[in-house]
C-alpha cells in the first residue's frame, strides 16, 4: 500500500465520498463572474443566484431581482476554467505539537479536501509553509492526481520557524486565477496574518481557515514553576503556572481565535476549528459547509 494512502482510512473515505457531492468551489474573481466549476458552455453562462455576502464585488448584483424582492443576490456564472483548491499546510516547529500531532491532523484534512476536489474533476495544489520559504507542488487533476497528493502529504514533517503571512501572500502573487484557498494551521504566528488573509480574499480566493489545536492548547494543565521553551525560535520564557497566567493565556487563546472566527464573518470567508481529538468525519463535514465555528 502506498504509504500517502494511510492518511485516507475507510470511514473517513466513505465520508468523503457522500460529501464530495456538496463540495462547492467558489471564487469570486470580479472578472467575468463568480466561476461555478464546470467547463460546460460559455464563460458567461448564466447559472444561478445566490444572497450577496460582504466581500463580494458589487458589480455583480442582480438588481432587477434586488427591485422584486428588496434583497441582493449576486449572479452565479458557469465557465470554461476550473477553480482550483489550494491546501496551505502549515509545517512549522508547533505543528510537531499534540497527541495526535497537528501536522498528523492537518496532512488527512488537506488529503481529505483535496480528494474531494480531484474526485469532481477539479484541480488540487499543494502548498507548504515552512522555515524554508513558501513551497507548491504542481497542480494535478483526478483520479490520477490522488497519489501524487497523498504522497506529497505524507513526507511532509514539521520543523523550524514559518511566517504564514508570507506564504498567503506567496499563493496569491502567484495564482494566475482565484480559487479556493484551505489554509491548515495553528495560527499561531505573530505576522500579519489577518492583512494577507484580506489580500487574498480581495483577490477573489474562497478562503477557508482551519485552524489545529490540541486539547492541551485550549485548556493547558500547568503547575508551579516552569521553563517553556519556543517549538520554532527556542526561547526560553520562564513563568508561574498560577491561576492567573493562565487566565492570561486563555484570554489570550479566545482572542486569536476570535480574530479569525470575525475575519471569517466578515469577509465571506468559513472557519473551522480542529480539536486533535475530534472525528475527521464532523470536521471535514464543517469545512464542506463552509462553517463559521462559534
Amino acid at each position: 500500500m502506498p504509504s500517502g494512502a494511510a492518511l485516507l482510512d475507510p470511514a473517513f473515505l466513505h465520508e468523503l465520498e457522500v460529501l464530495r457531492r456538496r463540495l462547492d468551489v467558489r471564487a469570486r474573481s470580479g472578472g467575468v463572474g463568480e466561476r461555478a466549476t464546470s467547463r460546460r458552455g460559455g464563460s458567461a453562462e448564466f447559472q444561478d443566484h445566490r444572497p450577496y455576502a460582504p466581500g463580494d464585488d458589487p458589480r455583480r448584483i442582480d438588481w432587477s431581482v434586488m427591485a422584486r424582492t428588496g434583497e441582493a443576490f449576486i449572479k452565479l456564472f458557469r465557465a470554461e476554467e476550473d477553480a482550483v483548491v489550494r491546501l496551505l499546510v502549515d509545517a512549522s516547529a508547533s505543528m510537531r505539537f499534540g497527541d495526535p500531532e497537528k501536522l498528523g491532523v492537518a496532512k488527512k484534512l488537506a488529503a481529505g479536501l483535496g480528494y474531494m476536489a480531484l474526485r469532481r474533476q477539479e484541480r488540487a495544489q499543494l502548498w507548504i509553509t515552512s522555515a524554508e520559504r513558501a513551497r507548491p507542488s504542481s497542480p494535478v487533476r483526478g483520479r490520477a492526481g490522488v497519489a501524487p497528493l497523498l504522497e506529497a502529504l505524507s513526507s511532509l514533517e514539521a520543523d523550524g520557524s514559518a511566517e504564514l503571512s508570507r506564504a498567503i501572500d506567496a499563493v496569491v502573487r502567484t495564482s494566475p486565477r482565484p480559487g479556493m484557498l484551505a489554509i491548515f494551521s495553528d495560527f499561531f504566528d505573530p505576522g500579519p496574518v489577518l492583512a494577507s488573509l484580506s489580500r487574498a480574499r480581495a483577490a477573489g480566493h474562497a478562503v477557508c481557515l482551519v485552524q489545529i489545536v490540541s486539547p492541551e492548547e485550549e485548556e493547558p494543565e500547568l503547575e508551579g514553576d516552569l521553563c517553556l521553551v519556543d517549538a520554532e525560535t527556542q526561547a526560553e520564557v520562564e513563568l508561574t503556572a498560577d491561576a492567573d497566567a493562565l487566565d492570561a493565556y486563555a484570554a489570550r487563546f479566545r482572542g486569536l481565535c476570535e480574530e479569525l472566527r470575525g475575519f471569517a464573518r466578515g469577509r465571506g470567508a468559513s472557519y473551522v476549528r480542529a480539536r486533535t481529538d475530534a472525528a475527521l468525519e464532523d470536521v471535514i463535514r464543517r469545512v464542506v459547509d463552509r462553517a463559521v465555528d462559534g
